[in-house]
């Protein structure tokens, strides 16, 4: 088997450079929905069209996912009252959009009720049956579990984490299915089966949000597709920050593990920018949901002044609840970046 490294190179993602997205643009912070129509031209053209993003920096967010499974892969991959149709409905809707957004890259083949979904960047060739069922395994090159399902495998295509939401009725939705690889400070196994407003009741500010939680899902599922976008710092550039560290780290590596220990001393700092975008599938009376992480070291962000008066503005804004729950000290902080030396 090709391994994800050659892969790469030889289909030259090298050239695809990161889509940028600057969320403190505003010079405020907020925990509004923020929903904007997909597609909305971002800055990045084309990429911003697609809903999983493919660039250069795919062979490290492939890698950190295998290492996530290798570690426990049901500390990251949750389902809970997921159905067979709503699974295959998601299974289909992501091979068909890589296929459809990289032709170069993914190749779909169906013949008969079986298909075959060629993912060139891992190497890999999927199959499915007659319902979108994983058929087959494949064994990942760094030896890790074998995929759990067709989410599972898909997922681990991409550079996104994956969230589904479902509902019933006209009052109870709950999340449904989740692969979060790059968790950034909450789990998969404590979130996983709750309502919207439940999964969003420790963010600071969400009070309004979740008092409409149910139209909001509804808007999610039956309406859209919509893309937002969350932000906030960190003193590493470690895609998965899971709550709890994995076994048998040592004292320095359980505080490194939490990216939130800002040393003024000797300063690393990067934004943490979570591109998400919501696609309803209302006929499965579901909707999906992606989260793609960007780092930008913010040693750039000092030397670009506008951008870098925006973020003291948004850090000048955050409530002391927000700073605290984002793990931000803000005097510290804005000293770094209003001081360049």
């Amino acid at each position: 088997m090709t391994t994800p490294r050659a892969c790469a190179e030889q289909f030259d993602l090298a050239g695809r450079e990161p889509a940028l997205y600057f969320p403190p643009s505003t010079g405020a912070y907020d925990v509004k929905p923020g929903l904007v129509a997909f597609g909305t031209d971002l800055g990045n053209g084309e990429v911003d069209r697609q809903v999983f993003q493919i660039d250069a920096n795919y062979v490290r967010y492939r890698t950190a996912k295998l290492h996530a499974r290798r570690e426990r892969l049901s500390k990251y991959y949750q389902v809970s009252r997921y159905s067979r149709a709503q699974a295959a409905a998601l299974a289909a809707f992501v091979a068909e959009r890589l296929a459809m957004e990289h032709p170069d890259l993914f190749v779909l083949r169906a013949w008969g009720k079986q298909r075959q979904l060629n993912c060139r960047p891992s190497g890999e060739e999927l199959h499915f049956d007659g319902d979108w069922q994983l058929s087959g395994q494949v064994q990942n090159p760094d030896g890790g579990p074998q995929y759990a399902s067709a989410l599972d495998a898909l997922c681990c295509q991409l550079q996104e984490d994956l969230a589904v939401i479902c509902r019933r009725g006209d009052c109870e939705n709950w999340l449904a299915a989740l692969h979060l690889c790059f968790p950034h400070h909450w789990a998969a196994e404590e979130k996983i089966g709750k309502d919207f407003a439940a999964v969003h009741a420790p963010v600071p500010g969400m009070q309004r949000t979740n008092s409409r939680s149910s139209d909001l899902v509804d808007a999610m599922i039956d309406r859209g597709p919509y893309v937002r976008f969350v932000w906030g710092l960190s003193t590493d550039e470690r895609l998965n920050h899971h709550p709890v560290p994995p076994v048998g780290l040592e004292p320095d590596e359980l505080v490194e593990w939490q990216g939130r220990g800002f040393d003024a001393n000797k300063p690393r700092l990067f934004l943490r920018v979570e591109r998400q975008v919501i696609w309803g599938l209302p006929k499965s009376h579901a909707a999906l949901f992606t989260i793609r992480t960007y780092l930008t070291d913010a040693a750039q962000l000092r030397r670009d002044r506008p951008r870098r008066d925006k973020l003291c503005e948004a850090l000048h804004s955050m409530s002391h609840e927000s700073l605290r729950y984002k793990g931000i000290d803000r005097a510290a902080t804005l000293h770094w970046l209003q001081h360049e030396e």
